[in-house]
Order: structure tokens, then C-alpha cells, then sequence
């Protein structure tokens, strides 16, 4: 947290007041005073300029003067600022920059905001702060916010990234402490109408030809055919509607399909409510034309945004269910729902369109029902005195939870452990733990031969110490652009070695100090080392990291499975998958999903858990955020995700993507402010930690027992008897049956 004292003693140095949060500690921020304390990185010039191109280019804002950065020969090379004793640790900071670029040969470049910083030990840290697209056509505003975790001997403001031979243009730097966010107001839900579809005249009979509320996107034809489209609600929104009339059979045949984009649409806008999620669900099918697998989407346009409703891959003639979700969060001017996506002269048929708001409070009391009978346990405590003597009728039992044990754990980077507060809320709220970066190749190995194993090292000893343990994510990643390029740069045997070398080399320094491997991330997606060393390589992978390190499980991981928002990413596309690794004799142990959902619904969730247990592996969401700027609707989905996963019988364990903002891939992630403030989706999950610990008091019956049904854990027992008090604790671990515990006193 933020400490007043520590504000004022910097201020007395420095002459900034950086509690006052108005104050820019950048030195001649719009260089009236020409370039003092500003200098070129890597060796690239910086010029003072009036104007430039002719008097096209001229200061901002009635400013005197901008810099440039010129003569660059790397993308790193720019304007730079020493910022060091004038930013102070664990205090959160707002940049503002006024850039723009020029350049022969560039019109357009992305530029980016970055601070270097330089620990007392020597560690050099890069923090990305912010970027955009400049042009060379106008100033724009570069944006973004930082933290520094620990002490910093050296920090380095920089402005970077376009193109060698391009100029970057400064006209201004601001950076100051950044303003604490108001606090997001509640949404109002009172007047939704949960249940209540949007969608007019859903089951076609409305109007002679059955279209009243259609009309076709582009020049193609809709018509109503009266029977032949299934009578039942697809299951996903049954799950959520319950009891349902039956659909009347009836769908809408769309014809004289020129392009992707044309079928049946509607407009929704005075529909919809703000924050509010809304579920999709509606049967398609595709006519006898169809040439390959062909997907099917259920779009919104939302003014000028596409926003993907739900889609389904159809590769034969039956009727497919489309599910999925969405919300809108600011007001928009129109919103068109559509059904699309078959190649053109491919007939559609859409059936039960249905788009409802989602009563999430009546899902969470089903998923309360369910959690009771997976994650607890009958006990029954028999008390008896201290030689087998019965207890004294009227003895007090207090039975107090004091550890769930179900993995609930975060992602951690090395960078986070130099601040003790994050470290402080990460070991008492979770109880396992993921390297963010630190484990994967391009970290260990930057480049051939280089290895850095210390940041794991670091991070490993802080699980150790708190016994936490960890997953080890990940051991390689089938995604091209996540490979460093001196392994994309290999030929086919030097790639074999590089494979095994690496292979040999993480899992023999930490064997047997990883739970889990994520063996190689995201097959769904990318296809590197498959491409070059062919298709048993990925079991290969497997195989040999299970003979070096045979105690660790090891899974496959990937996202969007659970989100019925990508086709490469079914359930169905999984399991195949993985069955086609179990028949190369890969021992795949466990199921990895990531879990970055957005608008996250409880039976769309559910359904691809259900289809994924069949397989009997163990499913762990392994890096859940969820995105939302208001913080309560934030909450909700976070409520949502982890309701879902603690209830599913097939789950078992919970993997956070962080909690600490501007520690998070995804904006609007966080539970935690930058300087150490509990936001709503924080305080949601504290009173679910809480919500699922199990705690009981009251009196011995006649037979010295006491029962009760508790969720799996350590558990501390206090009894008191006229005339002693005893403690002692005991565990309770998964089981079927009632777990007998004997305590004598």
C-alpha cells in the first residue's frame, strides 16, 4: 500500500510532490529548455525542431518545439528520459505521449511506450507501458500506466518500435501518478426479464409468409418451410430456460447465398439491456451443396463492431446447435443480429433463434446443490474419554475449517515477488501456483545456449517456502509466433536436438518439482513443431518427458474450448485430440483449459465439461480472467467461472491468470488495484474462499458423536468438557462413504 511518509521524504528530495498526483516528474516534458535531459537510445540522434517537412509538421498546442529520434538502426532505438529517484516503487504511474512518425517509405508504425529498469543485483527489466499505431499524418496520443515492484537503481523512460529509417516524433511526455479509478456502480438488473427471448416472431408464424421482424442480409431469400426443424430446445438453453414449450418444427430457408455474410437478420437494438449477459442459441443446418466443413455463426453488428454470438462447424446434413453469449456494455446507436458463414451458393436453415437474458442467481443456487454433493464429505467425529470411557454427556464440540483443499491458484511472475504485497495476498489466497513466462523456452532460452533458469529458480523456492505447489507451464508452445526465432530458424535435425535438448534439460534440473507439464500449449492453434518434424512428434514429447519426470502430470492445454466462440476449438476437436495422442502412446494425464471466457454463461461452460469428462482425465482450468469494466459485472463473471468449475465433477483444480493489475494479459482482469486495493471481482472471490470452508459447532449426542457435512480439507476440533479443553486437528479427503474420525480425550 501506499505509505504518506515514504511519499513525503521522496518529495523532500526531489522537489515533486507525488502524492498530489498532479505533478509530471518528467524533466522539460515539452522541451522549452531545447533537449536538456534528453538523450537518443542505442546511439541514434535526437534533434530540437520548429517544424519539419516544410512547415507541415508543427508543435502542438501552441507549443514551441518537438524532438525526433533519427538515424535509428534498430526498433529500440529512440528518446529517452533518466527518470531514476523521481519514481518510487509500488506506486502506480499514468503516461501520456504525444508522438507521431516520418519517415520516406512509412506511413503507418506501431510505437510504443517502455520503461527500463535496473535492480540493485544488476537484473534488467523492460516494462511494456503502452502502444498504437502513429501515422506520420497527425500527433496522437500514446497511453498507458506502470508499477515498479521492487527497488530500482536505474530507470529509463523510452519512446520506441517503428521501423529502422523512420523517425520518432516527440511533442510531449507527461508521467505522473496515476488517479485512483472511481469505484463502478452496480448495474441494475431489477427490471430484466430473465428467460424472455428478444427475438421477434422466433417460431414463424407471425405474417402470411411467416417473416414478420426478418429481413435478409444482402440480396438473398428467405422463406419458411413448415416442418422438418427439431421440435426440442438445443440442451444448452434448456439448461437455462427449464421447463420450455416445444419449438413447432418450422425454420427459415435462406437461398440465393452470393456471399460468407448473407442470411437472416434482425435488429435488436431497443432490445438489449446494458451489462446484462445474453445467451444464444438456435439450431442450423446446411443444404446438399456444401463442399468441406462449413461454419456457421451467429453474429451481431453492433454499430460498426462484429461480435461472434456463438458458431458451430456443420460437416453433414443434420441439424447442429449454435450456443454461445455476449453483452454489451456502452449504448450503442443499432444492433443486427445475423446467421452466416457458409460459402456462398450454400443454402442455410436457422430454427429457434433464441437470445435471452441470463438468470445467473438462479443458476448459482442449482450449482450450491451440486458443489454439496462433489466437494464434501459426511464426518462423524466419535469422541471417547482417555480410556475408552464414555464422554461426559453435554460436551462442546467446535469444528472450524481451517485449509479447503481443492487447488485454487494464480499466476505469479518474477517481477511480482520484489513487491510484498502482492506476494502477501498470493500465499494466504491461493494455494498453487504458475509461472507466468519464466518457465517457457524463449524465457529459459533467449538464445542458443544461453540459459536462464533463475527466475524459475526464485519463483520455485517462494512455492517451496509457502508449501504451494506448482504447474509447469509450459514446456514448449505449437504456436509459430511464440517460438524464439533461433528455433524457428533451425533445420530438421538441429530442431530434433534442440527439442530433446531442451526436453533433457528442464526436466532433469526440476524433476520431480512440477505437479504438472503443459507438454506442448495450444495444438489446437498452432501447428510449429507438427509442421517440421511430423506428426508423432507431439507424442514423442510426451513419451520422453514422462520417462524423465514420471511423478508429473502431464497435460494438453489450450482455450476457447469452453467458450463455443471458435471452431478449431470444439470440445468434439479436443477429445479427438487427445484420443489420437493416447493412440500414439502418449501418457497424457490430465486436461488443460484456459479459461480466458468472455461473458461466460454456466451451460455453455458445463456442456463442454461434460463432453471433456467422458474421457476420465482430470480437467483443470489452468489460466482463468475474465474482462469487464465494470468491476460488480467483473465479479459476476468471475463468480460465474469459478461456480461452474467447482461444481463439475470432472474438475479438479482452479488456475487464476493473475489477480494484480497491470500484471495481466487482458485489461479489466484484475482483483487487485496496482497499489494493493481489493476491487469487487477481489472481494467475490475472498467471500467464495469463504463460502467454501466448512465450520460446525454444538453438543456430543448420547453416543459421544458429533456429525456434520464438510467440504475436503484440514480441519482444527476443539472440545470442552467440564473440566478440560482439547485441540486437535484431522483431514478430510475425498470419499464416497462417511469418514469415521476417533478422538480421544
Amino acid at each position: 500500500m501506499a505509505d504518506c511518509a515514504i511519499h513525503q521524504s521522496l518529495s523532500e528530495v526531489s522537489g515533486v510532490r507525488l502524492h498530489d498526483g498532479d505533478e509530471n516528474i518528467i524533466l522539460n516534458p515539452n522541451f522549452d529548455d531545447g533537449l536538456d535531459n534528453w538523450s537518443g537510445r542505442g546511439g541514434c540522434k535526437i534533434l530540437l525542431h520548429e517544424s519539419m517537412d516544410d512547415g507541415k509538421i508543427l508543435p502542438l498546442d501552441g507549443g514551441k518545439y518537438f524532438a525526433s529520434a533519427t538515424e535509428r538502426t534498430q526498433s529500440w532505438n529512440g528518446i529517452q528520459q533518466d527518470i531514476t529517484g523521481r519514481v518510487q516503487r509500488k506506486l502506480a504511474y499514468e503516461v501520456t505521449a504525444t508522438v507521431r512518425i516520418f519517415g520516406k517509405a512509412t506511413t503507418t508504425a506501431e510505437v510504443r511506450a517502455t520503461l527500463y529498469v535496473q535492480t540493485p543485483n544488476g537484473r534488467d527489466q523492460y516494462i511494456g507501458i503502452g502502444k498504437l499505431q502513429a501515422s506520420d499524418k497527425d500527433w496522437v496520443q500514446l497511453q498507458g500506466k506502470f508499477l515498479i515492484n521492487g527497488v530500482a537503481s536505474k530507470a529509463v523512460i523510452f519512446i520506441e518500435g517503428p521501423p529502422v529509417d523512420t523517425d520518432i516524433l516527440l511533442n510531449s511526455l507527461v508521467v505522473k501518478h496515476a488517479e485512483k479509478s472511481s469505484p463502478s456502480t452496480p448495474p441494475d438488473f431489477e427490471n430484466v426479464l430473465y428467460g424472455v427471448n428478444v427475438i421477434q416472431n422466433s417460431n414463424l408464424v407471425d405474417d402470411s409468409d411467416g417473416l414478420s421482424g426478418w429481413f435478409p442480409l444482402g440480396p438473398c431469400k428467405l422463406s419458411v418451410a413448415n416442418n422438418g426443424a427439431p421440435r426440442v430446445l438445443p440442451s444448452m438453453a434448456s439448461d437455462s430456460l427449464g421447463t420450455h414449450e416445444p419449438l413447432n418444427g418450422r425454420y427459415i430457408l435462406v437461398t440465393d447465398r452470393t456471399q460468407t455474410w448473407m442470411g437472416p437478420a434482425q435488429t435488436i437494438t431497443d432490445k438489449l439491456q446494458l451489462h446484462v449477459t445474453y445467451q444464444v442459441s438456435a439450431w442450423v443446418r446446411l443444404g446438399p451443396k456444401r463442399n468441406g466443413p462449413q461454419n456457421v455463426n451467429v453474429a451481431l453488428g453492433v454499430d460498426s463492431q462484429w461480435v461472434n454470438g456463438g458458431q458451430v462447424e456443420v460437416n453433414d446434413q443434420r441439424w447442429y446447435e449454435i450456443g454461445g453469449s455476449f453483452r454489451i456494455e456502452t449504448q450503442p446507436s443499432r444492433v443486427m443480429v445475423y446467421v452466416q458463414g457458409p460459402s456462398s451458393g450454400v443454402d442455410l436453415m436457422v430454427a429457434g433463434l433464441q437470445i435471452f437474458p441470463v438468470d445467473r442467481k438462479a443458476r448459482f443456487k442449482h450449482l450450491k446443490k451440486l458443489t454439496d454433493k462433489v466437494r464434501k464429505r459426511d464426518v462423524v467425529l466419535k469422541i471417547s474419554g482417555s480410556d475408552g470411557d464414555s464422554t461426559p454427556l453435554g460436551s462442546f464440540v467446535k469444528v472450524r475449517q481451517m485449509k479447503n483443499s481443492f487447488p485454487f491458484g494464480s499466476c505469479v511472475m518474477r517481477t511480482n515477488i520484489d513487491n510484498e504485497d502482492f506476494v502477501d495476498f498470493f500465499v494466504k489466497n491461493f494455494n498453487w501456483a504458475v509461472f507466468g513466462n519464466e518457465l517457457k523456452w524463449y524465457w529459459t532460452e533467449p538464445q542458443q545456449g544461453t540459459l536462464n533458469y533463475a527466475d524459475a529458480d526464485e519463483l520455485l523456492d517462494l512455492c517451496k517456502k509457502n508449501g504451494m505447489e506448482a504447474r509447469g507451464h509450459c514446456i514448449f508452445w505449437e504456436v509459430e509466433n511464440a517460438v524464439q526465432s533461433w528455433v524457428r530458424s533451425l533445420n530438421t535435425n538441429d530442431l530434433t536436438t534442440a527439442v530433446q535438448n531442451r526436453l533433457n534439460g528442464l526436466l532433469t534440473r526440476y524433476k520431480d518439482q512440477f505437479s504438472h507439464y503443459d507438454v506442448n500449449n495450444e495444438m489446437l492453434h498452432g501447428s510449429f513443431y507438427q509442421d517440421r518434424l511430423g506428426k508423432d512428434i507431439r507424442a514423442n514429447m510426451f513419451k520422453t518427458a514422462n520417462q524423465l519426470d514420471p511423478a508429473a502430470a502431464l497435460f494438453v492445454n489450450d482455450y476457447n474450448v469452453e467458450s463455443a466462440a471458435d471452431i478449431r476449438a470444439t470440445p468434439d476437436s479436443y477429445i479427438e485430440q487427445i484420443l489420437g495422442l493416447q493412440d500414439q502412446g502418449a501418457p497424457v494425464g490430465g486436461i488443460g483449459l484456459q479459461g480466458h471466457v468472455s461473458t461466460p454463461v454456466g451451460p455453455v461452460i458445463s456442456s463442454a465439461l461434460d463432453k471433456l469428462g467422458i474421457l476420465g482425465l482430470p480437467i483443470w482450468f489452468t489460466e482463468v480472467d475474465v474482462s469487464a469494466a465494470n468491476e460488480y459485472v467483473r465479479a459476476d463473471d468471475l463468480e460465474v467461472m469459478l461456480r461452474e468449475a467447482y461444481a463439475h465433477p470432472a474438475v479438479e483444480g482452479i488456475m487464476l491468470w493473475g489477480f494484480w493489475e497491470l500484471f495481466m494479459s487482458r485489461d479489466n482482469a484484475h482483483l487487485v488495484n496496482a497499489e494493493g486495493d481489493l476491487n469487487e471481482a477481489g472481494r467475490r472471490y475472498l467471500k467464495l474462499m469463504q463460502e467454501w470452508l466448512s465450520h460446525g459447532h454444538g453438543k456430543l449426542d448420547e453416543q459421544g458423536e458429533f456429525k456434520f457435512r464438510g467440504f475436503h480439507g484440514t480441519y482444527s476440533i476443539e472440545i470442552i468438557t467440564l473440566t478440560k479443553k482439547i485441540s486437535q486437528t484431522f483431514t478430510v479427503e475425498k470419499g464416497d462413504s462417511p469418514l469415521v474420525v476417533n478422538i480421544s480425550l
